[in-house]
């Protein structure tokens, strides 16, 4: 098997397609890597199993989160990516350029309609909104 470098085939690729910025790349790498060490670890495995498309959007929100917090949007979104579906496209490049493997029944439509970025980046560090229920309670008023 013919060695490789990572990143001589990453500008390869860039050169093809500059919608996403490198960085994007070694994020989803990243977030896949994040995700499989999870997955093994809750089923108690030895070794690491495919991920499918929608077990690794699910990775890369929670990698997103937990590495780069109320900021996880705003670096995305620098990078080229706004939805669920530019991971797709990051993957599929990778894998059309052998940095990624994928199955038979692994898709670029794996990756549609996954989540929202608002809702699942900022969203969790929004304040708590009070109870609509009950009124706000008027200011005590000082005596004069």
């Amino acid at each position: 098997m013919q060695a490789f470098d990572y990143d001589e085939v990453l500008d390869m690729i860039l050169a093809k397609d500059d919608r996403y910025h490198r960085d994007a790349y070694y994020f989803v790498r990243e977030g896949l890597d994040f995700t499989q060490q999870k997955l093994t670890k809750a089923a108690g495995a030895k070794e690491p199993r495919h991920v499918s498309g929608r077990e690794l959007m699910d990775g890369m929100r929670r990698y997103a989160l937990e590495n780069y917090g109320p900021m996880a949007k705003t670096l995305l979104n620098e990078w080229g990516v706004t939805s669920t579906e530019d991971f797709g496209e990051i993957v599929f490049n990778l894998v059309e350029n052998n940095l990624l493997a994928k199955t038979e029944e692994d898709s670029r439509e794996d990756f549609g309609n996954g989540f929202d970025f608002d809702e699942a980046f900022i969203a969790p560090y929004q304040p708590a909104k009070p109870d609509a229920a009950e009124p706000p309670k008027p200011k005590a008023r000082r005596k004069q």
